[in-house]
Parts: C-alpha cells; sequence; structure tokens
C-alpha cells in the first residue's frame, strides 16, 4: 500500500481573519490602551497636516483674491547719494502710461497728526499717520469699505476722512459721522475700510482727497507710495521700467517691492514649521508600534498553551506566524482608524472655529494610515517568529 504526504490545511483569508481577531476579542482593555498610542501619533500627524493647509487654503484663497500682480513704489535710500530721493508729482501719472498696467493709486504723507480731539496732546498719536490718497486707491488695492463710504470728487476736496481698520479702533470711531481732529480742524469721517492684507500701512492711516490735503494740510503734493496693477503676464516687464518711468532724472533711487511676496514667504514658512509637527507625530507613531510590539510579545507569552495546541493539531510555523502578524496589523490599523477621526474632528474645529476651510488632503489620510500598518507590520514579526519557535511539547508541558 502506497503513502502519500500529508500536507497541511491553507488558511484562507476569512481563517486568517477570525484567528487574528481572536485575541483582540479576548483583550479588549488592552486592545484599547495598545491601539491608543497608534491613535495619538496618527491623530497629531492628521491635526498638524489639516490645520496647516487649512490656514494655507485660507492663505492662498486670500492670494487669489488680492492678486499677485501688484507693485509698489516708494522713495529708496538717497543717504550716500545727495540726490533728492523723493517721487516727482507726475509720477503716478507716468506709471500709469507703462503698458500693461491697469490701475494705480497714490498716497502721500501729510506732516499732521490725527486725534480724537483737539484736548488730546500732540503727541499722543497712537501710531496713525495721516496720508492723501488718490480716488483710485482702494480700486487698485482691491480693498472694501466697512461702513460709509470711499472718497470721491466731492468729498476728497472738503474735511472728509476715511480711516483704515487698525487707525478707526485706536480713534474709538466705530461709525461714520464722527469728527477726528487733524491739522487744527475737525475732519468728518466718511468710511471706514476692512482690513487690507496687501497694504497694512494703510489700516494705521487716516485718509483724506489730495485736494484737501493741499489746500487745507500743507501737503507739498509729492507721493510717498504708488500703488500699480498690472497684468500678470507684465508684472515682470513693469517691474524693470518702474524706476525709469516713475523718476527718470534718478531711478536709482527708486525702490519698486512686492506686497504679495510676504504672504508666499508665511506660506513657504508655515510649511517648514509643519514638518517640524510631522516630525513629532512620527515620534509618537513610533512610540505607539513599541507598545504594540510589547503587547504582541505578551500575548505570544500568555498564549503558549493555545499555540502549542495549535501546533499540535497540524498548524505550521507559517501560519503561526500569520496570526499574529495579522492581529498585530489589526490592532494597528484600529488605533489608525481612529487616529484619522480624530485628527479630523481637530482640524474640523479649528477651521470651523477660525472662519478657515476645511482641509484634509487625502495624502495625508491614505499615508498615515498606510504607516500604521508599516507600524504594525515591523511591531509583530518578531512575537510572530517567536511564537513559531515554541515547540508544541514544551509548550504544552509549560502550560
Amino acid at each position: 500500500m502506497r503513502r502519500t504526504a500529508l500536507s497541511p490545511a491553507r488558511l484562507s483569508a476569512r481563517d486568517v481573519f477570525h484567528v487574528g481577531s481572536a485575541g483582540l476579542r479576548g483583550r479588549p482593555l488592552r486592545v484599547v490602551l495598545s491601539a491608543l498610542g497608534i491613535a495619538l501619533g496618527i491623530a497629531t500627524m492628521i491635526a498638524v497636516v489639516g490645520i496647516s493647509s487649512s490656514s494655507k487654503a485660507q492663505l492662498m484663497r486670500e492670494l487669489d483674491r488680492l492678486g499677485t500682480n501688484m507693485l509698489v513704489v516708494t522713495p529708496g535710500d538717497a543717504l550716500f547719494t545727495g540726490q533728492d530721493a523723493r517721487l516727482p508729482k507726475e509720477a503716478p501719472g507716468m506709471i500709469g502710461r507703462i503698458p500693461g498696467v491697469e490701475q494705480v493709486g497714490a498716497t502721500g504723507d501729510v506732516k499732521q497728526s490725527v486725534r480724537r480731539s483737539e484736548k488730546i496732546p500732540e503727541g499722543d498719536t497712537g501710531g496713525i499717520a495721516v496720508k492723501a490718497t488718490t480716488e483710485e486707491l482702494l480700486k487698485t488695492l482691491r480693498g472694501s469699505v466697512r461702513s460709509g463710504g470711499w472718497l470721491n470728487k466731492a468729498t476728497g476736496r472738503y474735511p472728509s476722512v476715511v480711516l483704515g481698520s487698525v487707525a478707526a479702533d485706536r480713534l474709538g470711531i466705530t461709525a461714520p459721522g464722527q469728527q477726528v481732529f487733524i491739522g487744527g480742524r475737525y475732519f468728518t469721517v466718511t468710511g471706514i475700510l476692512d482690513p487690507l492684507p496687501l497694504a497694512p500701512e494703510i489700516e494705521r492711516s487716516a485718509l483724506v482727497g489730495w485736494d484737501a490735503a493741499e489746500r487745507l494740510l500743507g501737503f507739498d503734493g509729492h507721493p510717498t507710495s504708488v500703488y500699480e496693477r498690472s497684468t500678470d503676464a507684465a508684472v515682470a516687464a513693469v517691474r524693470d521700467l518702474v524706476p525709469r518711468t516713475a523718476n527718470p532724472q534718478n531711478p536709482q533711487v527708486v525702490k519698486v517691492t512686492d506686497p504679495s511676496a510676504a504672504l508666499q514667504a508665511k506660506a513657504a514658512t508655515d510649511g517648514a514649521f509643519t514638518n517640524l509637527l510631522l516630525g513629532l507625530g512620527g515620534v509618537a507613531l513610533l512610540v505607539g508600534g513599541v507598545g504594540v510590539a510589547n503587547t504582541m510579545i505578551i500575548s505570544v507569552l500568555e498564549r503558549r498553551y493555545e499555540i502549542g495546541l495549535r501546533r499540535s493539531l497540524g498548524a505550521t510555523r507559517g501560519q503561526i506566524r500569520i496570526q499574529f502578524v495579522t492581529e498585530s496589523l489589526m490592532l494597528s490599523g484600529l488605533g489608525g482608524l481612529a487616529g484619522i477621526a480624530l485628527g479630523s474632528l481637530a482640524t474640523f474645529v479649528y477651521a470651523t472655529t477660525g472662519g478657515l476651510p476645511w482641509v484634509v488632503p487625502p495624502w495625508a489620510v491614505s499615508g498615515g494610515f498606510g504607516a500604521t500598518l508599516v507600524i504594525g507590520t515591523v511591531a509583530g514579526l518578531y512575537p510572530a517568529v517567536r511564537a513559531a519557535r515554541l515547540s508544541p511539547t514544551l509548550a504544552l508541558h509549560a502550560a
């Protein structure tokens, strides 16, 4: 009679899931505590990426609204040249004739202080500057009026003033119609502006019409800042032409800046800070992986009788390894899912309370969950190999 070699039965995917989850079902409290470490690490990573992405999305949305095609022209430093660094009175008009320029607005510094009343000391200005302004400034800055109205041909000739958002707060002005004291006379507030991220100096200014500033406040008519907005394609060419156009006699003392560069740099800085926090989240994830490995080793020691019994009934070493690696993967996977949920919830709460768009990048979710599976596999390898090496006879005898 011919004997045939016996071959061990193969475990189906359902069998692998069943034996792998058996250890988790039998020790629910230990599973929760072990998965908590993984969950905290993943939640930290998801929240860091989500909060940073939400803030960056808001910043990019603001940049898209404000545009990156605005340049600011100001007098440069003429300390060592002996030349007049003032911009010519005709500078705004000349800049407006450059091909590609669509809008031009200008402001000029007025050597007067603004106070709530004449009874307040003249030196107590609260850091608020008085500026003459052209009618096109608000449109060029893409700003908006919080309350009241902007200067026009009529109000720009009389004692009327528009306050930046910060200036209004510092002066205690809450609505148009109130008055402030400038240059020995009262000016009526006709409008209060919304914040201007691309022109924070305007937020801290009291803006009067160009004509009124010359007639009533002794303004010399020379602009100190010219804001121009051109087509996106013409920005580089306009930047090169502006110094020679704004001040043909002394182009070297004309300074041209891009205010949107500060917001773009802020976005890059936020990204670097996010990488630092991601590193801290990764450390937390590794600590969670160590906890999983420790749990699996204890599980192997406690379940030697089960391992020996399964081995004596025909389970191969490979099947034992699969059982414990699967158990480790399931433990880490549960922690990963909980961490993704917690991190997404934290991002949602932060975005909602801050008025930001809720953004959780898909790559962060998939990458975070993938990291948990890798951690689970690595953490379960040694306990699985140790379990597979147990002798059935010694395991049953020790039990």
